[in-house]
């Protein structure tokens, strides 16, 4: 541990909408704040190829270049922008201590927690490919489905966000195909009609997905694996998402602040206040129905004011 500790007014754990906003109202109104970037600088927006859904961006923009110019944005108003991350706090005492990179000891009078969420993913070779090229893997339909307007996609999941985005793909694309993993939906069966009530959506039970094929810019197949049969063939599309969960950045915080079930921060509702005064939460961490980066923003925005609000009080 470092013999030396620093002392901030508003620290910023994690990037992204909800943090940079944060940064920018915090620094607007004199609270100094210093932001840590977290392992994903930017956050997942940083593997989107285009967001053409948030207000203001009439041609759309880049993920990383949204995010790039809400960093710049951040630091014109004083922001101090760091990289490294958070690895243990202690928020048991009036003094809000948290260790970067396990090294350096912070004594904060208030914290701002944005550290989101990571999508899970298969794991194939393949799939991250292709996620990393944006050639046509996703893990957010709402986000992307617009880019695939009449053409075939395939989406993995069984549980309520699948069905869900399923359905939402099945209004934009020619043919949705479903690969559900085991022999039954885990989605609550309102969900699970809907999706079996939708003409062009097919459900594939049983099946596997075994590799994304394409030409090593842009998806064209997806070759799947009836359990039962033990069949491979492969299904045309141009599109693969995947819809099998979320899992929020939040473990370091549970020893101290109250999550649910999934290990989301409970705020209280209409604020960004968590259980802990002076800890606030915004973006993906607490939100695991939205999930959109004008939703995280906006509560990037609550988090700062809500900060802002409790140092005034205090004085």
């Amino acid at each position: 541990m470092s013999d030396t500790i620093e002392k901030i007014k508003c620290l910023i754990i994690g990037s992204g909408p909800a943090g940079y906003t944060a940064a920018i109202y915090a620094a607007r109104a004199n609270m100094n704040p210093i932001l840590y970037q977290g392992m994903q600088p930017g956050g997942q927006l940083t593997t989107t190829n285009e967001v053409e859904n948030f207000p203001g961006y009439v041609d759309g923009v880049t993920g990383p270049e949204m995010m790039i110019q809400l960093q710049q944005q951040a630091q014109r108003f004083g922001a101090d922008i760091r990289d490294g991350w958070a690895t243990k706090v202690d928020f048991s005492g009036d003094i809000h201590k948290v260790w970067i990179n396990d090294t350096i000891e912070l004594h904060c009078e208030t914290v701002i927690i944005s550290t989101g969420a990571s999508a899970k993913y298969l794991g194939l070779p393949s799939e991250q490919h292709y996620l990393q090229m944006g050639g046509g893997v996703s893990a957010c339909a709402v986000c992307d489905g617009f880019f695939y307007r009449n053409q075939e996609v395939v989406i993995v999941g069984a549980g309520d966000s699948a069905c869900e985005e399923a359905h939402y793909l099945s209004k934009l694309c020619k043919k949705v195909t479903m690969l559900v993993r085991s022999d039954k939906f885990r989605a609550s069966k309102i969900m699970e009609e809907r999706v079996r009530k939708t003409e062009n959506i097919e459900i594939l039970m049983n099946h596997d997905t075994v590799e994304v094929i394409g030409d090593g810019n842009v998806v064209e197949a997806i070759k799947a694996k009836n359990k039962t049969t033990g069949e491979v063939f492969d299904i045309p599309a141009t599109g693969f998402f995947v819809a099998i969960g979320h899992k929020p950045n939040t473990d370091i915080f549970k020893d101290y602040l109250t999550l649910d079930e999934t290990g989301y921060i409970i705020n209280t509702p209409g604020t960004s206040k968590t259980n802990v005064e002076g800890v606030f939460v915004a973006g993906d961490a607490a939100d695991h129905v939205y999930r959109q980066a004008i939703t995280a923003a906006g509560t990037g925005c609550m988090a700062a004011l809500d900060a802002e609000r409790y140092l005034a009080a205090k004085e």
